[in-house]
């Protein structure tokens, strides 16, 4: 992969670029903000519990709505899903490379979805800080309204290994690419809807997916479509969105939140002209004394 699109640097490759702690995540922000799809471009850096760095920048969509936009905080956050992360523990965010600040209310709720969120490191840095300092997202929103408010005692979180146990009704159309976009469902991370759905995409010959990631606030959750660009972006080697050919989505038949409009208005804007887009339903199964159930 060309360097100037390295979304995940090993612990190794972090400190090659002087990430030695998490104290110098700073010295990779111009690469982050480097790689946004923006006029204002903002970059994230986070270090996972694993030791790896990982880098997300925001995306906007011309002619589209700011609320179908990737945040640069979402789009870390794809990232580490997308990359079978568990935990973050570090985060740093700027839009101009010396100041560093807070996440916004929107990307704030989708750190709080995740495993140990309250001790989440952020920085704050203003240009007057050599280092800045790291305080803990729990220290920023004490009295914070997350999933736990909502959801039950124990809930799933978002990073938390997950099956959604779905399975495809028949169709013979696109076998491998809904097979690829069943897997990227069964790992979509609702709990709140119940309504999994997950995208694969296609670009010269080679294969992206992302499922849908919502949070406590519906309204700023990122959908799958947005996910699988984050696959693309990463590892698509700088390739424009309209050299994209192909796009399935899966999702329930009846779900109550449907992605099939937006997926379809986002594709028609930004992929190639005749970018081919089908849709496959799918179902949910319990098992129960070695009985498949449909669930209703």
């Amino acid at each position: 992969m060309a360097q100037q699109y390295k979304f995940v640097f090993t612990n190794e490759e972090a400190a090659s670029e002087g990430v030695t702690d998490h104290k110098k995540l700073p010295k990779l922000i111009e690469k982050a903000r480097n790689l946004a799809k923006v006029p204002i471009k903002v970059g994230a850096i986070g270090r996972a519990s694993s030791g790896r760095v990982y880098l997300g920048a925001n995306v906007e969509f011309e002619g589209l709505s700011p609320s179908l936009s990737i945040q640069a905080e979402q789009f870390l956050i794809a990232n580490l899903a997308l990359n079978l992360e568990s935990k973050l523990t570090h985060l740093a965010v700027s839009n101009n490379g010396t100041v560093f600040h807070d996440p916004c209310y929107r990307c704030t709720h989708f750190l709080q979805e995740m495993t140990d969120a309250p001790q989440i490191e952020i920085l704050i840095k203003n240009r007057n800080d050599e280092d800045g300092s790291f305080k803990s997202l729990e220290s920023h929103m004490p009295d914070k309204f997350g999933p736990e408010s909502i959801l039950p005692a124990e809930p799933s979180l978002l990073l938390v290994e997950c099956d959604n146990r779905l399975a495809l009704f028949n169709s013979n159309l696109y076998p491998l690419l809904k097979l690829v976009a069943l897997q990227a469902a069964k790992k979509s991370y609702a709990p709140h809807s119940k309504c999994p759905s997950g995208v694969a995409l296609v670009c010269e010959g080679k294969v992206y997916r992302g499922w849908y990631i919502e949070t406590v606030a519906y309204n700023i959750s990122l959908g799958p479509v947005q996910a699988a660009l984050v696959d693309f972006m990463a590892r698509g080697e700088g390739k424009g969105f309209d050299k994209i050919t192909r796009a399935v989505l899966v999702e329930k038949k009846d779900a109550k939140v449907r992605q099939e409009d937006t997926a379809r208005t986002l594709l028609e804007k930004i992929a190639a002209p005749n970018c081919d887009f089908k849709v496959f339903h799918c179902y949910e199964q319990l098992e129960y004394n070695s009985w498949i159930v449909v669930k209703k």
